[in-house]
């Protein structure tokens, strides 16, 4: 079997230490080149980590014949421009989350896909692909935990630096498109549908303008997820899956670490049980499973379609936030 050939714009941090050294572990593809706007440190930056090319332009390395897939870890204002000309390239995408500022960037790219079917586009929801969440959406479909009721996430770290992209307003900064977006994804993937109101409160910071707190209810048919996300916080993450008679808790659900085992809790009853999941790289199973993808010909484990459908709750949810009502 080839390889899928990567290629990498940017050098932005997630890359550097996630994306490309789990690229490299992986049994289905290897990182070929990488641009950077700066040539010097593109090429330093491939240097480091064995990268066999380095451009000195986005533009450069879309036009390389012998890429074939594109990994997109851009400011998150850039995401659906860059992962647009992509597309006209004819090279397959990852895009990394939210996959744009709004509902109607969302839509031009998927747009974009539909008219290219032969191209795979996916969403970068690492966490998604980690043993432990399947397993809990297994144990809740199964009826592990009775009928499922409610879920309660926690997401949140400390970074006031008003020069990180994160507490830029107009690129996109923010806690509720930064994390808040995990706790959307994992409850609509959990219940297995689509909320049909929700409301938020939120906090921003008097500096930045960026949303740095914010709490969220998603009310489903079934029932209900909350979660809090906050980047003026203690760091700290946790997920509570709860049925009318179990409950399922997620140690580390979202940065889950690739060098030690990971575990989840299912209580039944008075009765709980520790679940050991093997150490893996998340990002390793998501390079594999995108690759997968193209070359066997399958459906990307979250589609384009997914990753509108998420932009569109964290478009309500701030409108709710603003207004204060239900929407």
């Amino acid at each position: 079997m080839e390889k899928l050939r990567w290629g990498i714009l940017s050098t932005a941090k997630i890359a550097r230490e996630h994306v490309i050294p789990a690229i490299a572990k992986s049994k289905r593809g290897v990182v070929t080149a990488i641009a950077s706007r700066d040539a010097a440190r593109g090429q330093s930056f491939a240097a480091e980590l064995q990268i066999p090319h380095a451009y000195g332009s986005y533009e450069q390395l879309l036009a390389d014949p012998n890429i074939d897939a594109i990994y997109n870890p851009l400011p998150n204002h850039l995401h659906v421009p860059w992962s647009l000309r992509t597309l006209e390239a004819g090279k397959h995408l990852l895009c990394e989350k939210p996959i744009g500022l709004n509902v109607a960037e969302a839509e031009q790219l998927a747009a974009a896909a539909a008219a290219r079917p032969q191209l795979k586009v996916m969403e970068a929801f690492m966490y998604r692909h980690h043993p432990q969440w399947k397993t809990a959406k297994q144990m809740v479909q199964r009826g592990k935990i009775g009928r499922l009721r409610t879920i309660q996430t926690f997401f949140s770290y400390f970074n006031d630096d008003l020069f990180n992209i994160r507490n830029q307003r107009e690129v996109g900064g923010g806690a509720l498109m930064d994390i808040g977006c995990y706790g959307i994804s994992l409850a609509r993937f959990i219940f297995d549908a689509e909320p049909h109101r929700v409301s938020a409160v939120m906090e921003r910071d008097p500096r930045s303008g960026v949303d740095r707190l914010v709490s969220a209810m998603l009310e489903f048919y079934q029932g209900t997820a909350s979660f809090t996300c906050g980047t003026q916080l203690a760091a700290y993450q946790r997920v509570h899956i709860v049925g009318t008679t179990g409950r399922i808790e997620i140690e580390i659900p979202f940065n889950a670490p690739a060098d030690r085992p990971q575990r989840i809790w299912l209580q039944q009853g008075a009765a709980i049980e520790e679940i050991i999941f093997d150490v893996c790289d998340q990002y390793t199973l998501q390079a594999d499973n995108f690759a997968q993808a193209i070359q066997e010909d399958l459906t990307v484990p979250t589609p384009i379609a997914d990753a509108v459908a998420n932009m569109q709750i964290i478009e309500r949810l701030v409108e709710s936030a603003e207004k204060h009502i239900w929407t």
